[in-house]
């Protein structure tokens, strides 16, 4: 590719800013030249846990990174905070508004069943892109691709009926098609075959993807055990390694590092969630001192449990090890290494949750919950066929944790307002916070009226309330809850002057952001255009344009 380069200009006696500019600008004494930017991902890594780890650990990673870059203490997912538009927002540099996905798991008007391979109508299916689409061996054991049988079908470009890919999905573009599109090489390691998801429109944004599955259907799943699943991060750590010494995340031969490249950790999230590491000992990896103990936060000051603990010094010597590559590469001076989360985790309070049960089963408690037709609707959309029971009608769906979305059927559309005034009547007994829909809805979000992919509602719970009734987790993410929101945001490089801003930022500013250091424009970005997204400011000359 041609060569592209951002500068970081630190002034001899005032280094107070970094001077970025184009890429045949020549490079002057104490610049830095940005070649790579190296993306992670810590999910549920809030901005509280940055500042108490840096604090506690002064010769940690974090605080290395932290001692030559910029920390963003007021940075927040754009709504929802779960893993898809979580991430998407890093890597597209928008909201569902513009990338159309709400949920892993959400629901399309438009699309068919996985069974209804004809599309013969009426259209309006779940949209399933979790663990459960992978392909699976004799041992229940993922072999790391996505099974297509198991996808819903839509009818594409040419009229055909066609399997959904989660790429194809996703309606705006990604750095990694813009770094692609320009000369460079990318790669992204995540948790699912579904993050298919990154390659975007062109289904060939990544030249380098693995997702190492963490949660295999009917088999060991990782996420029941810190110990396990800091071990299926391990896997993509070494894939970075791998990268940054120029070959493929699995050791062959590569065109060289790529220009953009990243991963996600789940061990963070996990030492968050978990009631009891190791619940069903069904890891037998873990049988040392956390085995059995509980996990979370201790107290609402979000004082890490010895499960958290260990999640935490574990991603933190997982970023030391990637910083130790850097260097021996000669690499880490021209690297802007950005360390962030897709979505925080709620409650960080221990003494808050409330696990009532599934918004939909919370409903039934109701008096009338048989009688109304507003509670019927929403028995109606929570009770959609599964694949194996293809849908006659349209029948919505519902989709919950710590926030409940609510896709109407057809003919329970036009009683919207009746359904979210049967919510707010009955708001004590639901648990309920706040119910987003009609005006309120569209201020942030797409028309459900027109767009095929929007709720109907949205329902924000309680602090602390996850509509489950697992007893595996006490905390959950893809709500609107400060502590699902804020997260954790450092961009760092050599040479950059250690700041802390306090001002509001959103985590869909880092796209724009990476697209700018390597010299390219982030206009490039479908979502960036659409949706005014800006890059990050406090990094350089370039932040009024």
């Amino acid at each position: 590719m041609s060569k592209r380069s951002i500068l970081f200009g630190l002034s001899l006696l005032f280094s107070a800013a970094v001077m970025w500019a184009a890429a045949d600008r020549q490079k002057g004494e104490g610049e830095r030249e940005v070649r790579h930017v190296l993306l992670i991902s810590v999910d549920g890594l809030h901005a509280l846990d940055v500042s108490t780890y840096v604090a506690s650990h002064p010769k940690s990673a974090l605080a290395e990174l932290a001692s030559h870059g910029v920390t963003y203490t007021g940075a927040n997912t754009p709504q929802n905070s779960d893993s898809f538009p979580g991430l998407l927002a890093l890597v597209t540099g928008g909201s569902p508004l513009s990338g159309g996905l709400f949920y892993d798991v959400s629901y399309d008007r438009t699309i068919f069943d996985p069974s209804n391979t004809s599309c013969t109508p009426p259209a309006g299916s779940i949209m399933v892109f979790d663990e459960s689409i992978d392909k699976y061996d004799a041992h229940n054991m993922s072999l790391n691709v996505i099974d297509p049988s198991k996808l819903p079908n839509y009818i594409d470009a040419h009229g055909n009926c066609s399997r959904l890919f989660p790429h194809a999905a996703l309606r705006t573009n990604t750095i990694f098609e813009v770094v692609k599109a320009s000369g460079g090489r990318t790669a992204w390691a995540d948790k699912h075959p579904a993050y298919d998801l990154v390659n975007g429109p062109s289904g060939t944004g990544v030249d380098d993807l693995y997702t190492p599955e963490v949660t295999n259907v009917g088999g060991l799943d990782n996420t029941h055990s810190v110990v396990c699943t800091v071990m299926n991060d391990q896997l993509k750590v070494q894939g970075i390694i791998n990268e940054i010494h120029g070959l493929t995340h699995d050791g062959k031969q590569a065109p060289g590092v790529p220009e953009v490249f990243g991963m996600n950790f789940q061990g963070v999230s996990v030492g968050q969630k978990l009631v009891t590491d190791n619940f069903d000992f069904s890891c037998a990896a873990d049988n040392g001192p956390l085995n059995q103990q509980p996990g979370g936060y201790t107290d609402g000051s979000a004082t890490p449990s010895k499960v958290l603990a260990y999640a935490l010094d574990q991603t933190d010597a997982a970023l030391a090890s990637m910083i130790k590559a850097l260097k021996d590469q000669e690499i880490y001076e021209s690297t802007l290494f950005i360390v962030t989360a897709k979505h925080g985790q709620s409650p960080i309070n221990p003494v808050k949750v409330n696990k009532p049960g599934h918004f939909a089963d919370v409903v039934t408690t109701l008096p009338d919950a048989k009688t109304n037709p507003a509670a019927i609707a929403i028995a109606t959309a929570a009770n959609c066929p599964t694949s194996t029971q293809p849908p006659i009608f349209d029948c919505g769906s519902i989709n919950d944790d710590d926030i409940a979305l609510i896709w109407l059927a057809p003919n329970d559309q036009k009683i919207s307002q009746q359904v979210r005034d049967y919510i707010n009547t009955n708001a004590l007994p639901l648990f309920v916070d706040e119910v987003m829909g009609g005006k309120e809805l569209t201020l942030r979000f797409n028309d459900p009226l027109h767009d095929s992919r929007t709720p109907d509602i949205i329902v924000r719970p309680n602090y602390g309330t996850i509509y489950t009734g697992s007893g595996a987790k006490n905390a959950e993410h893809g709500g609107y809850n400060y502590s699902d929101t804020n997260v954790g945001l450092i961009v760092s490089i050599p040479g950059l002057e250690a700041k802390t801003i306090k001002s509001p930022v959103t985590s869909a500013q880092v796209a724009p952001t990476i697209l700018r250091a390597l010299g390219l424009d982030p206009q490039a970005l479908n979502s960036v255009r659409v949706e005014k997204t800006r890059p990050l400011p406090g990094l350089g000359s370039g932040e009024s344009e």
